[in-house]
């Protein structure tokens, strides 16, 4: 089967799943951060007046609008206003430095960008590096030119779509070279709606789900966003950067919170902190996992004391999100394993030839289906690379299977670091550092830490006339990293060495760094 036969003709802009879910919901509250409480009907007609007020400032069906802001509920009003004007969606990491966002911008020629008084700094970087001119619409205070996010208020609109026109473009790393727009249709997205219609939750009437991820995360913005949303649920939104596992325990007892989804850190800091136990979660009845593996005594601790399973969930940007979950399996979670794919993920493992392993036997997975994104961003040789010949998309990711249809990921064929559920492609730590003018070598790896499951480091090698810890420190190198790109990616250990160990091919041989 090839891979067009997954996408029909529809006339369906996702936008208007979400009027449907208004009939029933609409005096429901949809978002709470802080003291403020949106209702199903109020994000509906403010959503469709942004569509209707980015229109009237000349953006067109098919133009992008970046959305580079922290967790708040202009995000989510944004990202349903996009969806209604046609206008892809596509959100950048507000950790991002100028030299992150730039890429963004120009690789996707955004003709908007919705950003926040405390970034509008960064974007001024950007857009002077870049000589870009794109309609800056600013929460809070902005500059002369901006137009504040209220006053983006025209008449409510949702236009027409087809099921693969393209509905948002999130970005992914790759393991060499710069990120890649990722093209979900709104078929992919209408695919994802409905499979995650089935939480965990007893009462889809009553789904209360405290959001700390964020929000321009694949989970953030597709499973602890628009998923619960549609099913007329309540976002109580929090700030990632504002995490503190005695807030979220306290904020998951006073709102009866019935969902979370979090990275192994937030449970490890939950277990680990002196009030764990002190705090009523029985109310949770979905707790999920993902990003990296979940300690075996942190995972039954928490279940001990909040009487729930949890459940791990595997995907990617690539699939428009979720392709496997423990909850909605056969035999429900199982430690260990992300679970058994969903009904519209088509998978399979296979060998170096590209042919299927047998059961029990390690290879890579592979994925088709409905979620699975239409193509990379004007990089039509990537994306023929991406897929076999049948259309299954190429995860990277080493995995098995057992008797029973769970998978379990064993490994990652990519070179990565996932810490806190974070992506860190050493690649393009690597580039940067080789610009510093002390470094002549430089290869970047994961090492183990208890709370993130693992942070980069570096092993850097100094021009002949430099002294390592005289000339340069440790400290200097975190310090330019941490200047040029977001915090999480910065290497938290860096070592000096004479050479990098080598392949007769060149290649470093990175096994040999620890």
């Amino acid at each position: 089967m090839e891979r067009e036969d997954f996408y029909g003709s529809g006339t369906e802009n996702v936008g208007a799943l979400h009027d449907i879910t208004v009939e029933e919901y609409g005096d429901t509250p949809a978002i709470t951060m802080g003291d403020r409480t949106m209702t199903h009907a109020e994000l509906r007609d403010r959503s469709a007046a942004f569509a209707g007020g980015l229109a009237e400032r000349g953006i067109e069906p098919d133009d992008r609008v970046l959305v580079y802001v922290p967790n708040c509920p202009e995000f989510v009003i944004t990202l349903f206003g996009a969806l209604k004007a046609g206008a892809p969606f596509s959100p950048a990491n507000p950790q991002y430095q100028s030299r992150e966002l730039a890429h963004q911008l120009t690789d996707s020629g955004a003709e908007a960008i919705v950003t926040h008084e405390s970034l509008r700094d960064t974007v001024a970087d950007t857009l002077e590096e870049t000589g870009l001119d794109p309609l800056v619409i600013t929460v809070g205070g902005g500059r002369e030119d901006d137009v504040p996010f209220e006053a983006v208020d025209g008449e409510p609109l949702c236009v027409e779509r087809d099921t693969d026109d393209v509905a948002t473009q999130l970005y992914t790393s790759g393991t060499t070279g710069k990120p890649k727009g990722v093209l979900s249709t709104h078929g992919n997205l209408r695919a994802q709606a409905f499979a995650g219609l089935d939480t965990g939750v007893d009462d889809p009437d009553d789904q209360r789900t405290l959001v700390f991820l964020p929000l321009y995360h694949t989970t953030g913005v597709y499973h602890c966003t628009w998923q619960p949303l549609l099913k007329g649920g309540h976002m109580f939104l929090r700030n990632p950067d504002n995490w503190d596992p005695a807030d979220a325990m306290a904020a998951m007892e006073a709102h009866e919170i019935t969902s979370f989804n979090g990275v192994t850190a937030m449970y490890v800091d939950m277990v680990n902190h002196e009030s764990f136990g002190e705090y009523d979660l029985s109310s949770l009845e979905s707790v999920g996992e993902g990003g990296a593996k979940m300690s075996v005594t942190v995972q039954e601790e928490f279940e001990s004391v909040a009487g729930v399973n949890m459940y791990e969930g595997y995907g990617l940007t690539e699939t428009s999100g979720a392709t496997h979950a423990g909850h909605e399996s056969t035999f429900g979670p199982r430690l260990g394993s992300i679970g058994q794919p969903f009904r519209m993920t088509d998978c399979k493992i296979v060998d170096d030839e590209g042919n299927e392993v047998k059961t029990g036997e390690e290879g890579e997975l592979l994925i088709r289906g409905p979620h699975v994104m239409k193509a990379y961003h004007n990089l039509p040789e990537k994306t023929e690379q991406a897929f076999d010949e049948l259309g299954y998309f190429r995860t990277g990711d080493l995995a098995r299977r057992d008797e029973d249809n769970y998978y379990e990921i064993v490994d990652r064929a990519k070179d990565v670091v996932v810490t806190s559920g974070y992506n860190i492609y050493p690649s393009e730590v690597e580039d940067l550092l080789r610009e510093h003018e002390a470094v002549t070598d430089v290869a970047v790896v994961g090492v183990p830490d208890e709370r993130r499951n693992e942070v980069p480091k570096a092993f850097v090698v100094t021009a002949a006339d430099i002294v390592p810890g005289t000339d340069v420190t440790e400290d200097k190198i975190k310090e330019f990293a941490l200047d040029n790109l977001a915090a999480y990616k910065h290497p938290r250990e860096v070592e000096f060495i004479d050479e990098l160990p080598r392949t007769a091919s060149g290649k470093v041989r990175k096994i040999e760094l620890e």
